[in-house]
């Protein structure tokens, strides 16, 4: 039985799962291991970091006008799985800012609601 099989697992978006018997964030295409889930998952995944000019090339010929921020004012980061490359989340950031925490989930509370009840 695959890691995705099992009752343990719930999926969380297109790419993440959770494992409550471990309570991981894993990649839901190809099962590798992340980081805990009570981490910010982006902290166990590949970063790539990209210029938005690179992103967004000149619109018109011979122009710098690219219609996304100006250079210096933000970054594209990148987060892949480790495990088969799938790019699990893509995020705009002011240059200097951390990584967004944008999931933190109760893990109790699903546990509760997938196992019934926490271990």
């Amino acid at each position: 039985m695959t890691t995705s099989q099992r009752s343990s697992v719930v999926r969380i978006t297109e790419y993440l799962a959770i494992d409550l018997d471990t309570e991981r964030w894993t990649c839901h295409k190809c099962e590798q291991d992340l980081v805990d889930a009570r981490e910010n998952y982006k902290k166990g995944c590949l970063v790539y970091e990209r210029d938005p000019a690179e992103v967004y090339p000149p619109i018109f010929p011979d122009s710098t006008w690219t219609g996304t921020t100006r250079e210096g004012y933000g970054t594209f980061i990148e987060y892949y799985c480790p495990g088969c490359g799938t790019n699990i989340e893509t995020e705009l950031l002011p240059d200097g800012f951390p990584p967004t925490h944008d999931i933190e989930l109760d893990i109790d509370a699903l546990k509760a609601k997938h196992q019934g009840g926490t271990q």
